[in-house]
């Protein structure tokens, strides 16, 4: 027998030190270039999904790769919480820059506040923000360099650098450092002494709206790790372990072992995958399969760990415990499907790789033609810092952040979350949004659609003994038809006794508000339950199950007979119909997926307008649905409220959780709608859409004033405090710009 080609082996590492999408870039051609590797590295998860031929490479040299480009790796402990002292350095580095660039900024550019020696109390705040603000900027510009490439912060550090080696030049020999110096503006070096200028503002505007920007990503970073702390919180953290004596213990969930017993009472989670050896029960799966409807099972019947008991005491045998449950399987699906996003590349860190090289040619071309042309180190001097100047980064640092910002405030408002930039780049190319159904499209509750009472049958006592005898039991369809009932009668009639069967019905001993007798036995249930109590049911009632909506019908009776029937369902939420005529509007094309049956599926999708329906599917089920389209070429968006929907939330390209549903599902997605009407989903969609165009714009008008603005610089046309001017007007135009998102409706 001859031995096939060797599996491949997979590993996830955590990488430190990227700063840009051109970083995951850098490392995922490295490792590409092993033999036998294929590599995915995702800037926004900071991590790498690796899968390599273990016979011709091992995880240790994957590890020395990674580091060999300039960055860390790890393997992932498990368990590990993410440390959060990280975030909290960078949103304290960005406090205190601000606390040092303020004054810098309004000191350096309004006259009237510049005080007697003024440029050295300047000075020495603007070299605190060089030293120690803008240390992340020089480190990774230097990683950069070791390796022959240029990023987003080559071009921070080069022009703070220039800012500040000048500004500290002409404030020891130039004329700067004079007592009672004010700035003289002028538009030309060759008309003004350079060494009478100070750029400490370039430096302070830099480091401070960049260092604002990285915040608010590394912020939507951690998002992903707290999607999968999210599902690890739903499992349950003990189990109620029962011997063959009957002699129950309590142990931590870690304890439990494939062939034990557990007990799981009513309102318990179950502990773990397993299979039902005594008891019977309706069990709660939305959380797995988005049923709205309790699914009943008893002694052979399989569960699922996290699901909920809602009646009747069940002992289940553990099959599948820890990594192999279904709760860790939805989990490493979320996990992969985060990790297997293409990796972002922002425009900015694009063009940086090229306009860096580019800036630096110029100015040293600049500094060598105004030398070689005999005009004088002064001119050349102040051309050449020209061009560093107007090609520092201010406006590409404000360009996202602001927008973000302004849009982040603007969609609080209107229910709206957004997460961070690599959000929007799909918006404006999705085609398809699928639509789960509990939760989503429908309410998630079950409630009363129907309520006949037979002929000869008084309505008024009907609900009064059908709400009264359906109090008894905490079957949620027995709570939906008892809280209808009394919203519809008033206050109930009592209950002396009552007894139920777990997934069948319940049977109480109601008083009677006829005054017939004392009391009368109402029995209310399945019609089997029914017929098993003597009651008969006449083919009046029987039509009942016909019914074209799918809906649950729950019979009641008394007297021997049959005499109420109740339709139960999950209803569309009233604003779900609107909501999908929207998201045509916008050129989607809508889809129903959910784990509930093709009847309830088909009658939810025809109320609200949807033709595709995908019916029956559990979580895999939806990622693959999401992974189909994507392969089709569709650029899909899914919303979702569900832990049934994280993967396919992460999948998507745009994932949209409702702020109704579960913690997992909100931390999976990329936009989460607050509250639970479907309509603000097409609102996140344009409000993603106007953000996206907007930073466009920013980008675009940035980028404009550094092309117009380099070659009048070359020319020695620009004096480089006027360049400073220039690149301050850039910044406030791109804020301006930012800043009508506020009036977004």
């Amino acid at each position: 027998m001859t031995n096939g080609p060797p599996l491949p082996e997979h590993v996830d590492l955590e990488i430190g030190g990227m700063t840009c999408a051109a970083c995951a870039s850098r490392i995922e051609r490295r490792l590409n270039r092993l033999d036998g590797v294929s590599a995915t590295v995702n800037f926004a998860t900071d991590r790498a999904a690796i899968d390599f031929d273990g016979t011709a490479i091992a995880p240790s040299e994957l590890i020395d790769a990674v580091v060999a480009t300039g960055y860390d790796a790890s393997i992932p402990v498990a368990g590990v919480v993410e440390d959060l002292s990280a975030l909290d350095a960078q949103r304290d580095r960005w406090f205190v820059t601000g606390l040092f660039a303020v004054p810098v900024i309004l000191v350096s550019m309004v006259p009237a506040l510049q005080f007697r020696g003024w440029q050295w109390t300047v000075a020495i705040l603007a070299t605190g923000l060089f030293g120690w603000s803008a240390i992340p900027f020089h480190r990774a510009a230097w990683r950069a360099l070791r390796h022959g490439t240029t990023t987003m912060d080559t071009l921070v550090s080069v022009g703070v650098t220039a800012a500040y080696v000048v500004s500290m030049w002409n404030l020891a020999f130039g004329t700067a450092g004079m007592a009672g110096m004010r700035m003289a503006m002028t538009w030309s070096p060759a008309r003004s002494d350079p060494g009478e200028h100070l750029y400490f503002e370039v430096i302070a505007a830099t480091v401070w709206f960049v260092l604002g920007g990285r915040l608010l990503e590394a912020r939507a970073k951690q998002r992903s790790t707290a999607a999968l702390e999210a599902i690890a919180a739903l499992g349950a953290k003990d189990a109620t372990l029962i011997d063959d004596a009957g002699v129950e213990r309590r142990v931590p969930i870690d304890r439990v072992s494939v062939g034990d017993r557990f007990v799981v009472r009513p309102g318990e989670r179950v502990a773990t995958d397993g299979v039902v050896v005594e008891g019977t029960s309706a069990v709660d799966r939305s959380l797995v399969t988005g049923e709205s409807v309790p699914v009943e099972v008893d002694v052979g019947d399989e569960v699922v760990g996290a699901t909920i008991n809602t009646s009747g005491r069940l002992v289940i045998e553990a099959r599948r415990v820890g990594a192999d449950t279904a709760l860790a399987r939805i989990s490493r699906l979320v996990d992969a499907a985060q990790t297997g996003k293409a990796p972002i590349q922002r425009l900015a860190d694009r063009i940086s790789a090229v306009f860096v090289p580019i800036v630096l040619l110029v100015a040293v071309a600049t500094f060598a033609g105004w030398m070689i042309s005999g005009n004088g180190a002064a001119v050349a001097v102040g051309s050449a810092m020209a061009v560093l100047v107007v090609a520092c980064p201010c406006a590409l640092g404000l360009a996202t952040p602001t927008a973000l910002v302004v849009a982040t405030g603007r969609g609080a408002q209107l229910g709206v979350l957004l997460g961070g930039p690599e959000v929007l780049e799909s918006t404006r190319q999705v085609d398809t949004i699928i639509l789960d159904k509990t939760g989503t499209v429908t309410t998630g509750r079950m409630s009363v659609v129907a309520f006949d009472a037979l002929s000869g049958t008084d309505r008024s006592s009907a609900l009064e003994l059908v709400g009264a005898a359906e109090s008894a039991s905490e079957h949620p369809i027995a709570r939906a038809v008892s809280e209808w009932c009394t919203a519809e009668a008033g206050p109930l009639p009592r209950v002396h006794s009552s007894v139920a069967a777990a997934g069948l019905g319940v049977t109480a001993m109601v008083a009677d508000p006829r005054g017939a007798a004392l009391e009368v036995e109402v029995v209310v249930g399945r019609a089997a339950y029914l017929e098993d109590a003597g009651l008969a049911i006449g083919d009046d009632i029987r039509r009942w199950f016909d019914r074209p909506d799918a809906a649950t019908v729950v019979l009641a009776g008394w007297d021997g007979r049959a005499q109420v029937a109740i339709a139960v369902a999950d209803q569309p939420k009233s604003s779900s119909a609107a909501a999908v005529a929207e998201f045509r509007d916008l050129g989607l094309r809508p889809m129903l997926v959910t784990g509930d049956g093709e009847a309830p599926a088909r009658a939810v999708a025809a109320a609200v307008g949807i033709d595709d329906v995908v019916s029956g599917v559990l979580p895999a089920g939806k990622l693959e649905v999401v992974r189909r389209l994507q392969d089709e070429g569709r650029v899909v968006a899914m919303v979702g409220d569900g832990v049934n929907d994280a993967a396919a939330l992460a999948q998507a390209d745009l994932g949209l959780a409702m702020g109704s549903g579960v913690d997992v599902a909100i931390e999976a997605s990329d936009l989460t709608v607050v509250g639970g009407d479907l309509r603000a989903a097409a609102t996140a969609i344009r409000l993603a859409r106007r953000t996206l165009a907007t930073i466009r714009a920013n980008l675009f008008w940035a980028f404009a004033y550094n092309v117009a603005a380099l070659p009048l610089a070359a020319a020695g046309r620009v004096n480089p405090a006027i360049a400073g001017v220039a690149m301050a007007a850039s910044s406030v135009f791109v804020v301006g710009n930012s800043l009508r998102l506020r009036r977004f409706h």
